[in-house]
């Protein structure tokens, strides 16, 4: 029960909350690949939730430390990287041929890039325990709810297949941009 709060612990309870998050995206893989989007999004809302918690929760119990930090960063790209461009992918862009298919597959591989650039940046400038008032760029979590977003323009034909894509796009280059973005 010690190692629960044991900063030097790698299974501390911020770092299976994590852990759950990396569950959570791991399942919601397996029902997009089942065409199941429905459920898919709701475990990566899931794994949304615990992944505020386990910040709060390494703050709080002063859990933070380096292995945290990557782990977190592994189970946010999981979640809120490839989920929703895997999701988008295969409800979206399946449907498009010829140019705009190969261009979709460019822009979501420009999404999957950016996204983990971000959290190799947020990695090297990231100290444990710290917590600055501002993100610079979009978060990956919250580019991940702004996909979503997307994702339910086009489910009701608010958004069409092509605009989707530029969406990503924009949204892909707001992940490294120089925007501020206020920490919750």
């Amino acid at each position: 029960m010690q190692m629960l709060f044991d900063p030097k612990s790698h299974f501390n309870l911020a770092n299976l909350f994590t852990m759950v998050n990396i569950t959570c995206g791991l399942g919601a893989t397996y029902l997009i690949t089942q065409n199941n989007f429905f459920y898919a999004i709701i475990l990566a809302w899931i794994g949304g939730a615990f992944d505020i918690f386990d910040g709060k929760i390494a703050r709080k119990f002063k859990l933070s430390n380096e292995f945290g930090i990557q782990l977190d960063s592994f189970a946010d790209f999981l979640s809120f990287v490839l989920v929703p461009v895997f999701l988008i992918f295969q409800a979206v862009y399946t449907g498009l041929e010829g140019f705009w298919f190969y261009f979709a597959a460019a822009v979501s591989i420009y999404y999957v890039i950016s996204g983990l650039r971000r959290l190799i940046q947020f990695n090297i400038d990231a100290e444990a325990g710290s917590v600055g008032r501002f993100f610079v760029g979009v978060p990956t979590p919250l580019g991940a709810i702004l996909l979503w977003l997307v994702y339910l323009g086009y489910i009701y034909a608010l958004v069409p297949a092509v605009a989707v894509i530029f969406f990503m796009a924009l949204i892909g280059w707001l992940l490294n941009s120089k925007v501020k973005v206020p920490h919750p």
